[in-house]
């Protein structure tokens, strides 16, 4: 462990100097590149800082304590020392273990999430715009910024389905974990009978493509143009504004008719379509490594039931961890930590005990 982290240390002095070198500085992709780098390194390598540190401190109390001829108070002084070094070189060794996990490389991506509703009809649909609402109050409690790619509304305000880019620094490393089925279980307003009904939103969370990832080849793709439309003919636009590509090779088809500029519309539709390619292709990746993907907290079965949200008894319960909330209120207007974090601690425990036993 303490090779990789002097390694560590030495790129992260090298990328400082290359930080201020003028032929990196005036090259804006490479000093793009380079201060990434370093903010990825940072938490590990003054972490790894700390530790030494700790440890020195430890060997200096020792030192004096077996050296001898200390009076009692500064003897009593140096044993503090050494007991408080112990704990903290314990301390920091825990968290030097879980800087040096594998990291996902797409952690720092913006994402694109696609909610659709699912078994039960318009009351999936409304349960979509409440998801749709919790997310977008989540990524302001972050500082992230939200915009709407497309929405198929329905008559009561629902979406059949919807997608929207969430922009932010970390977007990924704290959303990926939604993907999966939401379960809502609720008295419908239309319900006379007060009987609670059980209805599935499905959730799609893709970290965004960089254009160096996926190459398109036009000649691949349908775009087809035609007049937008909301919920019952609101927003009819009388220019053929929305847009329709498919992509043939997959069959994957993207549509976007949010933006009133034909171009908006066009540009946000592939930005969707490479996302979706690339999940295509982490999938494919995911499946052929890991034959025990169901033991993982998983971040990418569309299938797997992940999270119950019970409205009689105020209750949110993540099934994968094993974790319940009596605070649905506060989750529905964006409170995710504990949930959040619940999740991470999970995946790294899961991430520690693999890198234990690959020992």
């Amino acid at each position: 462990m303490f090779d990789r982290l002097a390694v560590a240390e030495q790129r992260f002095n090298e990328l400082n100097e290359k930080a201020c070198d003028m032929a990196v500085i005036s090259d804006p992709a490479q000093y793009r590149d380079v201060m990434k780098e370093i903010k990825q390194l940072t938490p590990l390598v003054e972490t790894y800082r700390e530790y030494s540190a700790a440890k020195k401190a430890e060997a200096d109390a020792r030192e004096m304590l077996d050296a001898g001829g200390l009076d009692e108070e500064l003897r009593e002084l140096a044993q503090i020392e050494l007991e408080e070094s112990r704990a903290r070189i314990e301390e920091l060794s825990e968290q030097l273990k879980i800087l040096l996990l594998p990291r996902d490389p797409n952690d720092d991506r913006n994402v694109i999430i696609e909610i659709r509703g699912g078994a039960g009809g318009d009351e999936a649909a409304l349960f979509s715009a409440v998801l749709t609402r919790m997310y977008t109050m989540y990524a302001e409690s972050q500082g992230w910024k939200t915009e709407i790619i497309s929405a198929s509304e329905t008559e009561l305000g629902g979406y059949k389905e919807v997608s929207f880019m969430v922009n932010g620094d970390g977007a990924y490393s704290r959303l990926k974990f939604e993907s999966g089925v939401h379960r809502v279980q609720r008295v419908p307003e239309t319900e006379s009978q007060g009987r609670i009904h059980t209805s599935t939103v499905t959730v799609a969370v893709l970290p965004e493509a960089e254009d160096v990832e996926i190459e398109l080849n036009m000649t691949d793709l349908k775009i087809d143009t035609y007049r937008s439309s909301g919920a019952g003919g609101q927003h009819v636009n009388t220019t053929d504004s929305a847009v329709r590509i498919t992509h043939l090779p997959t069959g994957l088809v993207v549509e976007c008719q949010d933006e009133r500029s034909q171009i908006k519309n066009r540009d946000k539709a592939m930005r969707v379509l490479k996302a979706r390619l690339l999940d295509a292709e982490r999938q494919r990746q995911s499946d052929a490594i890991a034959a025990d993907r169901k033991a993982q907290v998983g971040t990418g079965d569309r299938s797997e039931r992940i999270r119950t949200y019970n409205y009689p008894q105020g209750r949110v319960t993540d099934h994968r961890i094993g974790l319940t909330l009596y605070k649905l209120e506060a989750v529905l207007n964006g409170d995710l930590d504990e949930l959040v974090d619940g999740l991470i601690t999970a995946d790294r425990a899961r991430l520690l005990e693999e890198s234990m036993n690959n020992q």
